[in-house]
């Protein structure tokens, strides 16, 4: 997995290092049953224990690995004034699973 990062992001956090309480981490949030939608987002939280971390221009940015099995082999991290932080690309599927017995 590769991680990078927009100038305008770099920028962003180092900015928000010295304020914010916790480090960066990049969360996923998994939504639905049948057809399942994945949204990502870069919070500050605390460290947990099985973390991976990846250090881009001085910065450490944390993620488990439940949120890494749904990132691209490439993933950007961007930052946007009216948007805040985009990270990589959130999906949508519709593909449902059945279990048969």
């Amino acid at each position: 997995m590769i991680l990078k990062m927009t100038e305008a992001a770099i920028n962003k956090l180092k900015e928000l290092a010295g304020n914010e309480e916790g480090i960066p981490r990049i969360d996923a949030e998994v939504a639905g049953g049948c057809g399942m939608s994945v949204k990502f987002s870069l919070l500050f939280d605390e460290p947990r224990r099985n973390d991976i971390y990846i250090e881009i221009e001085g910065l450490q940015i944390r993620l488990d690995r439940f949120t890494k099995r749904y990132l691209d082999e490439e993933t950007i991290i961007d930052y946007q004034d009216d948007n805040g932080f985009l990270v990589g690309d959130s999906f949508i599927s519709s593909a449902c699973a059945i279990e048969i017995d």
